[in-house]
């Protein structure tokens, strides 16, 4: 994932969906914006139910040329042909995940609001670093990826970022100079249009199609 000119789209699954029903949600919202990656964050133990999801929703990613990615799941992604990982220990699993998918996968690393951590995932081979949230959700222990981080990090650090968590269009408008991804995903699926709720969000920061 090379960092781009402007913030780019990089979509999150919910946890929970059928994956026949999300996939044509998915597709109509993949048509209406330009989408640089999906990550599927389904959650869970069966792997078998993962990876249903994982090939129908590959075959709408990919007919779209748009990189698909999975939460931890090393394995299913070499497995399932996936283009990478999404690693939610921060650096603990990056350098394994490398080894095991080889030079051309994604890896991606959530540091969550550490900078320490965000480093350390860089030096293990880390694609790019996720922080957040960025705003307020009910997830976490409240903490949340402050502007400085950010900004900090597009000064110091070559390796691409994405703001994930709680967006909304202020902080999008906010964080869109130092920024290069925005993690979006409970923010519109909640809605009964998913690709107008994104519009609207990118309406903020120019990014309509």
């Amino acid at each position: 994932m090379d960092t781009p000119d402007k913030p780019q789209i990089y979509l999150t699954t919910p946890q929970a969906f059928e994956a026949e029903v999300f996939a044509d949600t998915l597709a109509k919202v993949m048509d209406s914006a330009e989408i640089a990656c999906v990550r599927l964050a389904m959650s869970g133990r069966d792997e078998d139910r993962i990876a249903r999801a994982a090939d129908t929703l590959r075959e709408v990613t990919h007919a779209r040329d748009v990189a698909l990615v999975i939460d931890d799941h090393v394995v299913l992604a070499e497995r399932l042909g996936l283009d990478g990982v999404h690693l939610t220990d921060a650096a603990k699993s990056v350098r394994a995940a490398r080894k095991a998918l080889g030079p051309d996968a994604i890896v991606g690393s959530f540091c969550g609001t550490s900078r320490h951590d965000g480093l350390s995932a860089g030096e293990a081979g880390a694609d790019y670093i996720s922080f957040g949230p960025v705003g307020e959700t009910a997830l976490g222990d409240g903490s949340v990826a402050e502007l400085d981080l950010f900004q900090w990090w597009s000064e110091v650090i070559e390796i691409p970022v994405v703001a994930e968590g709680g967006l909304t269009p202020e902080l999008l408008r906010s964080l869109a100079p130092v920024t290069d991804f925005f993690g979006i995903g409970d923010e519109i699926w909640n809605a009964d249009d998913p690709a107008a709720s994104l519009a609207t969000l990118l309406q903020a920061i120019d990014l309509v199609k």
